[in-house]
């Protein structure tokens, strides 16, 4: 025994920076944060009746968002391919800012800066890092990435007057066309159903329940 301590094994692997660490922890906490924030929403539903205007008005954001996220989905393979047709050849991000546009449609329904405050911190604590962590994996795997993203923002579409969209493939048909079996594939239908849910909740919410406490 020398009294000298064994050296330590040198790293396989590099150590974790701040994105994949907590682009870890977001992955365990997203469904869970999300089921709280669909709480806190009901929550602020029994405190405030929803004015059928706001209602109307919401459908502005929440369809498009759902659209674009359906539209999105029948495009995307994920961890196949990189993906640069349909909405993608607008935004690196189509999905994302699908729902964006449907969280601050349902934050417009209630009229609630409560409900718009926690919404725009669980994307900046879930959807950021996590935007990070997959554009770094897409940079990693393949090359032409880089040039994508030269080409094409992050997330709001450039609105300039004969900007040509991305399509650097040039086989809109044989990569590009929208699929209805990858539609499935997610089951983003569960979006739908999941607004329309929300929907009949700020409708019939309040009237049930008041229906309820006065029998």
């Amino acid at each position: 025994m020398t009294g000298h301590r064994t050296p330590p094994e040198p790293r396989t692997t590099p150590p974790d920076d701040w994105i994949t660490s907590w682009q870890r922890i977001a992955r365990r906490i997203r469904v869970p944060l999300g089921f709280l924030t669909a709480l806190f929403y009901l929550f602020e539903l029994s405190r405030r009746a929803p004015r059928p205007a706001a209602i109307v008005w919401s459908l502005v954001l929440v369809l498009p968002g759902l659209w674009l996220r359906a539209y999105a989905s029948g495009y995307v393979k994920k961890n196949r391919e990189l993906t640069t047709t349909g909405p993608y050849a607008h935004t690196r991000n189509p999905l994302y800012l699908g729902s964006i546009l449907i969280a601050a449609g349902f934050a417009v329904a209630l009229l609630s800066w409560p409900v718009a405050l926690v919404l725009a911190i669980l994307f900046a604590v879930i959807y950021v890092p996590t935007i990070a962590s997959e554009e770094r994996f897409l940079r990693a795997t393949f090359p032409e990435f880089a040039d994508y993203c030269r080409r094409v923002p992050r997330l709001i579409p450039r609105l300039v007057p004969g900007l040509k969209p991305s399509n650097p493939s040039g086989s809109e048909g044989t990569r590009g066309a929208f699929a209805l079996s990858l539609y499935l594939k997610h089951r983003e239908y569960n979006a739908a159903i999941g607004a329309a849910l929300l929907y009949l909740c700020l409708l019939l919410l309040r009237p049930i329940t008041q229906q309820l406490l006065h029998r």
